[in-house]
């Protein structure tokens, strides 16, 4: 018989392990020596442990899930429980459940992982749905529906959450997408409808802008033209294509009609150059009347120069403001120096003016009287005040008496 630390071989060639529980055949090696049948079934031992080891090394490396590490202990557990090899089984079993707590480790590992990113996942989860909302109040129609599909493809990238709370957010984001798009609709629907009516309008106002376009009643068709003008930016856009023919339309009507007026004007400012001309020496002769020393003499002249103003015509656009501001400016002057004489000469002012003058004599000689009887029982308080009453009432006086002198001319 053959023995070894962990097994022997009987006389008829069975191999014994030795275990805790005594001893269990392992299996025969009957072409063999007992040395060599104790060294085929101590190598089996040796692959096996090396199997321990390597599931040892994956399952602290953690590149194997809890669930995976578990199912290959067992697996490999059962390898050793019945194996048939020779060596410290024991040993292996104890290394095997050396690896329970890490794998019980890894586990709380993993699900707190996994709890962290359920929750980093749904706090994303209730951006995206936050977003949405605020896009589907809003009325961003160019920007909304491409941001919208955006947010999708980033509610898709995410992980899923516990059923409850995704199944919720869903329905909250699938709710902004649905309201906002039927918002969209409607306001694209609406400005369809306005711009379909705005169609109406302009068309209408291009055919009554071409019907006036030849008009020769240069005052009231400009004005009328003022008001399509007005009225069709009322109206608002149509389709853009109709809107772009339509505007073409009406703007060439317009430069029919105010080219034609300018030509007229511009022949009409030729015939009224001469007219022009006639002003300016007129205005030489009025110009030459100021500054007025005769107010009668320069009204009779004006008088005169303005009705020879009138006969000469109309003159040139271009210098009605320049003469007519001449004129009216020697006009002005005139009238200014005849106001003027008429505030001196203005009866009742004048009257006004005397009668202060007298009234402010009565009461200075009365002052006078009580300043003589103060000095005379020598009240030299009282004199000092009467003193100086005296004195400002005396200031009146002379500037009474002045404006009654300018009245009287």
């Amino acid at each position: 018989m053959t023995s070894h630390e962990w097994g022997r071989v009987d006389d008829d060639g069975t191999v014994y392990v030795r275990t805790a529980d005594g001893e269990r055949p392992v299996g025969q090696y009957p072409e063999g020596t007992p040395e060599e049948a104790l060294t085929f079934f101590t190598e089996r031992y040796a692959a096996l442990s090396f199997e321990v080891e390597l599931l040892e090394q994956r399952v602290r490396s953690g590149v194997l899930s809890p669930e995976e590490a578990a199912e290959s202990v067992k697996t490999v557990r059962a390898q050793v429980t019945d194996a048939n090899a020779v060596g410290d089984l024991a040993a292996l079993g104890a290394r095997l459940d050396a690896l329970g707590p890490v794998i019980a480790t890894q586990r709380e590992a993993r699900k707190a992982e996994k709890a962290a990113k359920s929750a980093e996942a749904k706090a994303a989860k209730e951006k995206l749905v936050g977003e949405a909302e605020k896009l589907a109040q809003g009325s961003d129609w160019r920007h909304g529906a491409n941001r919208l599909r955006e947010l999708l493809d980033e509610w898709k990238a995410l992980p899923r959450i516990d059923r409850a709370s995704d199944d919720a957010l869903w329905r909250r984001f699938s709710s902004a997408r649905t309201a906002y798009t039927r918002r969209r609709k409607s306001h694209f629907a609406e400005q369809n409808e306005k711009r379909d009516a705005a169609r109406g309008i302009k068309e209408r106002l291009v055919v009554e802008a071409e019907k006036i376009a030849d008009s020769t009643e240069w005052g009231p068709t400009a004005g009328r033209y003022r008001d399509l003008m007005r009225e069709w930016k009322a109206a608002g856009p149509a389709p853009k294509e109709v809107d772009d023919a339509l505007w073409k339309r009406f703007r060439s009507a317009q430069d029919t009609f105010f080219g034609a007026r300018d030509a007229a004007a511009a022949e009409q400012d030729q015939e009224f150059a001469a007219n022009a001309e006639v002003k300016e020496q007129l205005l030489v002769e009025a110009e030459a009347l100021v500054p007025v020393t005769d107010v009668e003499a320069a009204k009779r002249a004006f008088r005169d120069i303005a009705d020879r103003w009138d006969a000469a015509g109309k003159v040139p656009r271009d210098r009605m403001k320049e003469l007519e501001g001449r004129i009216r400016k020697v006009e002005q002057a005139i009238r200014a120096v005849e106001d003027e004489q008429w505030k001196r000469s203005d009866p009742e002012k004048s009257a006004r003016a005397g009668d202060m003058v007298l009234k402010l004599e009565v009461a200075i000689a009365k002052v006078q009287a009580d300043l003589d009887q103060a000095r005379s029982t020598g009240n030299e308080k009282k004199v000092r005040e009467l003193e100086e009453n005296l004195a400002s009432r005396q200031q009146f006086l002379d500037m009474a008496r002045k404006a009654s002198a300018d009245f009287s001319g």
